[in-house]
């Protein structure tokens, strides 16, 4: 079985632009665990799930420092300023991820569900070429495993 013949083909997505709350009530209102992000030209660049939008809310844990020369030398500062990021956001592209990892059409459920496991992925959009033509979720998966 393929990636094309489980996919969702009509993808719920959100622009850049689209402010945190309203990429929460999408998710909330279709019952989805996740939104592809796309660009003014369409194009998918980033991702946002439940976790991203979970991590606003968790507690910040500030970077210890220590003094050298009368200098500041931040110590984890990159976790911190993500953290910081996500706390502060109010539109999607200040939660997406941003590293997203697009299947084709053409690729087998077991590779998929490999790269869902070794990769903490939720969520896996399908292209062809630059055109975003589909999702996979890891509920598609365990319909599948289900039906067997």
């Amino acid at each position: 079985m393929k990636a094309e013949d489980i996919m969702t083909k009509d993808v719920i997505v959100v622009s850049v632009d689209t402010p945190v709350k309203e990429v929460a009530a999408v998710l909330a209102n279709n019952r989805i665990s996740g939104v592809p992000v796309l660009n003014k030209e369409k194009e998918i660049v980033g991702i946002i799930t439940e976790n991203d939008l979970i991590a606003i809310d968790k507690n910040i844990h500030f970077p210890t420092a220590i003094t050298i020369l009368g200098g500041v030398i931040y110590l984890n500062s990159k976790s911190f300023d993500e953290d910081l990021k996500k706390i502060l956001a109010t539109k999607a592209e200040d939660i997406m991820t941003k590293d997203v990892v697009s299947i084709s059409k053409e690729m087998d459920i077991s590779e998929i569900a490999t790269i869902m496991c070794e990769k903490r992925f939720h969520l896996l959009p399908v292209m062809e070429g630059n055109k975003l033509i589909g999702i996979i979720s890891k509920a598609d998966i365990v319909r599948i495993i289900a039906n067997e």
